[in-house]
């Protein structure tokens, strides 16, 4: 009996096991090869779009004359940016260390300015991202003219997104900008930062802006 039962040939479904395996643990490796490939062009095109905000802040902040409505495209372009798209849990959770982390990160950037900006406020950010990008120009001329810029749009008495420094810093700045060098705005934009730092940035992180955030991103990875 048991010769005869050894003597009887294997069905299909027993001889293809093996093939069947060997197919399904290639189906399954190929698929988390997509699945990653698909989360590293995620992060790719989060990161693109982030450094692509920031740019376009700064050339509008920077080309814009007062009161030019192209300002008010900034909300709406880090409106319709995904921030938790590729953006992972701990580099969100970074940004809790200080707002230099958080300012290192154009999400952060952007997230920060959308909270200030619902507090009626973004000037301080806006302010604080043009005089990084001032500190970095090279060229005399152009420094000439930012700094008139940025005098006329943050600075003046009348100016549309005035900040808050005191009258003294004020009359520095207005004699500084005939003569402008790369640091003149330094003052200021420690002045501003540490209003930021001490008041808005600890807001931020108790904000529906950043907590809406981490719960998406929490979310993103529970559906993986």
């Amino acid at each position: 009996m048991k010769q005869s039962l050894l003597n009887q040939p294997l069905h299909a479904n027993q001889t293809d096991m093996p093939e069947l395996m060997l197919c399904q643990s290639s189906s399954t490796k190929e698929k988390d090869i997509n699945d990653c490939r698909t989360k590293v062009a995620e992060k790719k095109k989060a990161k693109d779009l982030a450094k692509d905000l920031k740019n376009r802040l700064f050339s509008i902040l920077l080309n814009s004359e007062p009161h030019h409505p192209a300002i008010s495209f900034l909300s709406n372009m880090s409106g319709n940016l995904d921030l938790s798209m590729g953006l992972s849990l701990e580099e969100a959770t970074q940004w809790t260390k200080s707002l230099d982390v958080l300012l290192a990160d154009p999400r952060g950037i952007a997230a920060f300015r959308a909270f200030l900006k619902s507090e009626f406020s973004e000037e301080n950010i806006d302010f604080w991202l043009v005089c990084e990008d001032y500190k970095k120009t090279k060229s005399t001329d152009k420094l000439g003219s930012k700094a008139q810029h940025i005098f006329r749009e943050f600075i003046r008495s009348d100016a549309p997104k005035q900040v808050n420094i005191d009258g003294n810093m004020r009359d520095l700045l207005s004699r500084s900008i005939l003569l402008p060098t790369g640091s003149c705005f330094e003052g200021a934009q420690r002045i501003i930062f540490g209003l930021m730092e001490k008041d808005s940035y600890p807001r931020f992180l108790k904000s529906d802006v950043y907590v809406n955030l981490i719960n998406k991103i929490q979310a993103n990875n529970s559906h993986r």
